[in-house]
């Protein structure tokens, strides 16, 4: 039964940028189902409240892991904290990400190299970590998460839409790499999904969920809760024979031709 494959009773799972939005979301229904549960961000404060509000309402373990994802030691500690609190690593998403936009002939070369810093190069150092326990224990479910942008581009974000298409790659790469082992991985490419920080961000710019939501077939924005059973079923024995695979939680296509009555 499908509920029973949805137990994550004894595995830990290990979500970056997990004191807000997606990955708190995600964090929270990996600890209801089960699991105990790493969660990392650079900001301490935030990041240890997410954890004790996650412990509370699930009755799981909750670990809180302060880690500037783009600092590759801090990554190798993160994984090596998380094994020996738990003793083992099953689950990884990769979550931390974001960007700056602007027009392509104003992106500085540290602007560009930044944002694959958080997007790509941060997925790699935790994927090649926590891949090591995962080869050892011959299983492992891998999530990373993208963005629309990686699939059709965005203007104003080249930088990202290359660094999010190269995540969307380097999942089905691992996914090929790695399958041998009994390793899972895919993505999940986020469309427009009204997080705390993103609703922020619309607000700096002038923009209202209702706006953005007129364009999507589905007539509205997304929630983190939504993005977050995605990457649940992903991580899953639901999931088991699912692995290099993008698939994008956006209300549907927005699609050109006759408008829209």
């Amino acid at each position: 039964m499908i509920t029973e494959q949805l137990d994550f009773t004894g595995r830990v799972a290990i979500v970056t940028g997990g004191a807000t939005g997606i990955g708190y979301a995600t964090a929270l229904q990996f600890a209801k189902l089960g699991a105990d549960v790493v969660i990392c961000s650079r900001t301490v404060d935030e990041l240890e409240a997410a954890a004790a509000r996650i412990a509370a309402e699930s009755g799981s373990r909750c670990l809180a892991v302060p880690t500037d994802v783009k600092d590759e030691d801090a990554v190798i500690a993160l994984v090596q904290r998380t094994v020996d609190a738990f003793g083992r690593v099953d689950i990884l998403v990769n979550n931390a990400g974001g960007t700056r936009m602007g027009p392509l002939e104003s992106i500085p070369t540290r602007g560009w190299d930044s944002i694959f810093e958080l997007n790509v190069r941060s997925a790699y150092f935790a994927t090649r970590e926590a891949g090591r326990h995962m080869i050892a224990q011959k299983s492992g479910a891998i999530v990373n998460i993208s963005s629309g942008a990686g699939e059709n581009g965005v203007r104003g974000g080249a930088h990202y839409s290359a660094a999010k298409s190269a995540l969307q790659m380097f999942t089905r790469v691992t996914a090929a790499e790695w399958g041998k082992h009994g390793i899972r991985a895919n993505c999940v490419a986020a469309g427009a999904i009204a997080s705390e920080r993103v609703l922020d961000a619309w607000k700096v710019a002038g923009l209202e969920p209702d706006d953005m939501g007129k364009a999507i077939p589905l007539r509205r924005t997304g929630t983190p809760d939504e993005m977050a059973n995605m990457i649940v079923f992903f991580a899953s024995d639901a999931a088991s024979y699912i692995t290099g695979q993008t698939i994008g939680v956006n209300g549907g296509p927005s699609l050109g031709g006759i408008p829209d009555a």
